[in-house]
């Protein structure tokens, strides 16, 4: 594990950029006083922010540029448009070159795929990367991927996602053999389609040393927690995700309109108000904020756009923790050990810097 881990931030990516970029990084900093950072973007923005922050001054450095990727780009015009000049493709290179252990980016989703997939490429046996999250349970929290980086995908492609996903979960959650469950309209094998099936079959035929299998979770088992980790393709996966966020959102809605609906009710909250905090602490999105590109040569996090600056810390925590615990090593090896389930040779990966 590395002694310093350093980090390289798009300081122009999301919905605000270097304002919340800046004061996330120094709270980021406060957690973990090893870090050192990349200010990708503008200096006439960041150094005015970083003159707020002096501990974070002292342990960055800034690359700059004043080229920005858009949220309305598409991932082609982001790649035509701010390959090699754009912070966000500045932040990535870093990792690349060696320069930074991960990047960190609140930027335009589908062009930051684009441009890590372009500039890194993908792990041997992997087609395509996933963008994986960290999802609240009744149980803690589980690993759930894919959230939308590809649609699709045959039975090799989950089973990939799979190991990945195990990977990361043996990581953040110190096990051995995470357990691991298909995302399915049912429990019942004959359920689903054929690549899922397929899926199923190969996952449990292996009966992998690295993870356990244990079915098909539908829906509702994700918030239950029914598995460490919870595999779908890119399409059913952004809609559950999406989905959740918009029921959370809903029930905090309606709570604070009944809390407010009468005396007696605002009486009632005031006798139960720890325990409504400690449920908005458990549903809070700053604290699920981040999401990991996996599959890559290289360690990427997605930070929500609209996040604030404790959102975004988040999701530096993140690539943080994936970086002090080696998780691209750890995917490599679990990846050349069960390379015969997903359909290739297994091979030394190749060298990135």
């Amino acid at each position: 594990m590395p002694s310093k881990v350093r980090i390289a931030l798009d300081a122009m990516g999301g919905d605000v950029g270097a304002p919340v970029v800046i004061p996330g990084a120094a709270i980021s900093l406060g957690r973990h006083p090893e870090t050192e950072f990349l200010l990708v973007g503008d200096r006439a923005r960041i150094e005015p922010e970083l003159d707020r922050h002096p501990k974070l001054k002292a342990a960055s450095r800034i690359i700059h540029t004043d080229v920005a990727v858009s949220g309305e780009d598409k991932p082609s015009q982001a790649l035509r448009r701010g390959r090699k000049t754009s912070s966000m493709w500045l932040a990535i290179d870093a990792v690349k070159k060696g320069e930074a252990d991960v990047a960190v980016s609140a930027g335009n989703t589908g062009a930051l795929m684009a441009m890590a997939r372009f500039n890194l490429r993908t792990l041997p046996g992997i087609d395509r990367p996933a963008i994986t999250g960290i999802w609240p349970t009744r149980r803690g929290e589980s690993v759930v991927l894919d959230l939308g980086a590809t649609i699709g995908g045959d039975a090799h492609h989950l089973v990939s996602l799979a190991l990945m996903g195990a990977a990361m979960a043996s990581v953040l959650f110190d096990k051995k053999r995470p357990t691991v469950g298909l995302l399915n309209i049912g429990a019942e094998e004959i359920k689903g389609h054929e690549e899922i099936r397929e899926a199923s079959e190969i996952l449990r035929g292996r009966n992998l040393p690295e993870l356990d299998y244990i079915g098909f979770v539908e829906g509702d088992g994700i918030g239950k927690g029914l598995a460490d980790v919870i595999v779908t393709e890119g399409f059913s996966g952004n809609i559950a995700l999406k989905a959740a966020e918009g029921t959370a959102r809903q029930m905090a809605d309606l709570l604070r309109n009944e809390i407010q609906r009468s005396w007696l009710s605002r009486l009632g909250y005031l006798f139960a108000r720890n325990a409504f905090q400690a449920m908005r602490n458990k549903m809070d999105p700053n604290k699920s904020n981040g999401g990991v590109f996996l599959g890559l040569k290289g360690l990427v996090v997605k930070s929500h756009g609209g996040a604030g600056a404790e959102g975004f810390a988040y999701a530096t925590d993140v690539g943080y923790e994936m970086v002090k615990f080696d998780l691209l090593n750890k995917i490599n090896q679990m990846l050349n050990r069960e390379g015969s389930a997903l359909g290739y040779v297994p091979t030394a990966p190749e060298d990135v810097s």
